[in-house]
């Protein structure tokens, strides 16, 4: 998957599109900056939520971290795989450690998310570079 297929928020979410939704998760460089993820708190299926309204918890052995979600819409479905292996975030974040899935209100919406260089141009430069 490129990161062209990507959009981004500035809360450190990444969203594709799939079919007539889209699936979320965090960025590489959101879990890096966690560490090892010990838990994931997913919301439930069924559950409307509001763009940029806390939707889930991810905690690390730094920190608990709010997700937010990117768009407003119902969760269709959630990766229960994360309950037992929340280090799947850390592994594969643009992969199998996605964390849900939602019906957005508005597809539109997706053109307010920022593409790939826009997201890493606000990222802070790291100092070993």
């Amino acid at each position: 998957m490129s990161s062209s297929e990507l959009r981004f928020t500035r809360a450190h979410c990444w969203v594709r599109e799939e079919g007539s939704g889209v699936v979320v998760g965090i960025t590489d460089y959101a879990q890096e900056q966690m560490s090892e993820l010990t838990f994931v708190e997913l919301p439930e299926v069924g559950e409307q939520v509001e763009a940029e309204k806390e939707v889930a918890v991810v905690e690390s052995v730094k920190a608990a971290n709010d997700i937010y979600a990117p768009l407003a819409g119902t969760i269709t479905e959630v990766n229960e795989a994360l309950v037992e292996q929340p280090e799947l975030v850390n592994q594969d974040p643009f992969g199998k450690g996605w964390l849900f899935k939602m019906k957005p209100e508005r597809m539109a919406d997706l053109n307010h998310l920022m593409d790939a260089d826009a997201y890493e141009s606000q990222l802070p430069l790291d100092e070993d570079e």
